[in-house]
């Protein structure tokens, strides 16, 4: 055994050059889901993921903006709506969306008091730091404004109990 990190079942040739081998990303983030490209909500809130079945540990979850988004503020941000009894929780604190430009990609540190992370060409961002243990509910997008734009989503998660799916 060599030193630094080892993981079981992967390969450092899986990551390199045409020899990517797209399970190794599974292997490292859990299960991929993606959310068809949509329309931001109008001054409310969608649901972006559901959460079925048991607990799931979410370590990276990001949107793309796909169309730009309208100049105007719009303050935006992740939440968690449990399917039991609970108050939906925020997941981030709130960004001022206003003309982002296609490609801008957002993300959370894990941390609510954080703002939605947003960077062009993902220059910062990314894995959640404080991974999210999410029970059944679901993982919604708010909007204070009605702007038009559009942004596509992923989730990665690993379940924690059996039968845990995000859909």
């Amino acid at each position: 055994m060599g030193s630094g990190l080892e993981i079981i079942g992967f390969s450092p040739d899986a990551m390199k050059g045409t020899s990517f081998d797209g399970t190794a990303v599974a292997k490292l983030f859990g299960i991929k889901v993606e959310k068809a490209t949509g329309n931001l909500p109008q001054s409310t809130t969608s649901i972006l993921f559901s959460i079925a079945g048991g607990r799931v540990l979410v370590p990276l979850i990001l949107g793309e903006v796909t169309t730009l988004i309208q100049t105007q503020a719009n303050n935006t941000k992740l939440q968690h709506d449990p399917t039991d009894t609970g108050a939906t929780q925020d997941l981030c604190a709130v960004l001022d969306i206003t003309a982002d430009a296609v490609g801008t990609i957002y993300s959370i540190s894990g941390t609510p008091s954080d703002a939605l992370r947003d960077t062009l060409n993902f220059g910062r961002g990314g894995l959640v730091s404080a991974p999210l243990i999410l029970k059944p509910g679901d993982i919604l997008l708010n909007c204070a404004a009605s702007n038009t734009g559009q942004a596509k989503w992923t989730v990665w998660y690993v379940p924690l109990d059996s039968g845990a799916t995000v859909t």
